[in-house]
């Protein structure tokens, strides 16, 4: 790629602490950023424990499940002390899919109990999970899914057609595969095969290993959104602290050829609702916040489903017998058509997609990723003011 050259050189690691040095042990997990490789910005915390021998092996009693509930429950305790609310990725042993018992119910009761909630945890099965029956990984899956529960592959060694069957929310590039991408003709294929997959059914890659600079400009070429390893932070890292910046992006890979400023400049936090929710938690939310002019119901997958616009909804539901009508029912009756945007488009550009419906011209847009995932809301106000003084 002709832009790498432009870029800084490699980050340089310093020297390692006492803790990291070889022969001694780190007390309890250690912990990894995983990075958007678009923004550079931190989106979850990766619990990293080596797998107790045995742990999760059918025992014939039962008992396996139980005993991988309450260890995923540890390296949450354990990390209580110095992990914020990040969203989690922790470790699950692919063996306990066939344990026979309720494993989704009680890893749930587990990490409840100390203090997570399914939709904030994904756990990556351990590699071993292709050595696995096609229906345990697909039965698993699925129950830990209905449960709120994210998956990942930790590896993306499994079988292409299991990932597009299985969906699962992330795939673990090996870091074989990631090392000298930039240089490799060959696995920078298998990258951009595996990253095509995965946009085709909405799963994630996520690079393991990622060492340099121009890794993640090949990395983002081929589509990948997500990495962790040493060039974001080293084995010391903990939650909160800062993580090495991402190259910027060249200007022309940017899709969108209007002068100005992106949507995203003008983007803020959604506040979104799974698509089952009631439409008394969207009056709660209503009523809670005021200045809320829209909430975005989303799958499990985060994609949006339906956007409630405040005016609408609540002359809907506060008219005659309104809240006996709606309250109780899911909410996505009353939702219309999510009118979405990529991150990567001007804000002039959305403004004309705002004005594409006149019925609507006003109402939110809400800004997707590549995999089609709400990631903010733009008011259209916001874009009006701002390009009218320019």
């Amino acid at each position: 790629m002709a832009d790498v050259s432009t870029l800084p050189r490699s980050h340089t690691r310093p020297a390692p602490t006492a803790d990291d040095q070889p022969g001694r042990r780190r007390r309890g997990p250690a912990f990894r950023p995983v990075v958007d490789l678009d923004s550079g910005a931190v989106v979850a915390v990766e619990v990293v424990a080596a797998v107790p021998a045995g742990l999760g092996r059918p025992d014939g009693r039962g008992g396996g499940s139980a005993l991988v509930a309450e260890w995923l429950a540890s390296l949450v305790r354990a990390g209580a002390g110095v992990e914020s609310l990040s969203p989690l990725v922790l470790p699950l042993p692919s063996a306990a899919l066939v344990d026979g018992t309720d494993l989704p119910r009680l890893v749930e009761s587990a990490l409840r109990r100390a203090g997570r909630r399914p939709r904030d945890v994904t756990l990556m099965l351990t590699p071993d999970l292709v050595e696995l029956p096609r229906a345990s990984v697909l039965t698993a899956v699925s129950g830990l899914r209905s449960l709120g529960f994210r998956c990942g592959f930790g590896t993306a060694m499994a079988r292409p057609d299991l990932v597009v069957e299985a969906t699962p929310f992330l795939v673990r590039m090996d870091p074989v595969l990631v090392s000298g991408i930039d240089g490799d003709q060959r696995n920078g294929g298998i990258v951009d095969g595996l990253a095509r997959i995965g946009r085709s059914s909405g799963v994630y890659a996520m690079a393991d290993g990622v060492a340099r600079s121009e890794e993640i400009v090949r990395l983002r070429a081929c589509g990948v959104r997500l990495g962790c390893g040493a060039y974001f932070a080293d084995p010391a890292w903990r939650p909160g602290e800062k993580v090495t910046p991402v190259p910027e992006p060249a200007a022309t890979s940017l899709d969108d050829t209007d002068a100005g400023p992106r949507v995203t400049e003008f983007m803020v936090p959604p506040l979104d609702f799974d698509s089952e929710s009631t439409g008394e938690h969207v009056l709660e939310a209503f009523t809670g916040d005021t200045a809320l002019n829209s909430v975005v119901l989303i799958d499990h997958r985060e994609r949006p489903t339906g956007v409630i616009d405040r005016t609408r909804f609540l002359l809907s539901v506060t008219g005659r017998y309104g809240h006996a009508l709606h309250a109780k029912r899911p909410a996505l009756r009353l939702a219309e058509s999510p009118r979405t945007v990529p991150a990567w488009m001007s804000a002039i550009s959305a403004l004309r997609v705002a004005g594409q419906d006149r019925e609507r011209v006003y109402d939110d847009l809400i800004v997707t990723n590549p995999y089609g995932q709400c990631v903010g809301v733009v008011h259209v106000s916001d874009l009006i003011q701002s390009l009218s003084r320019q």
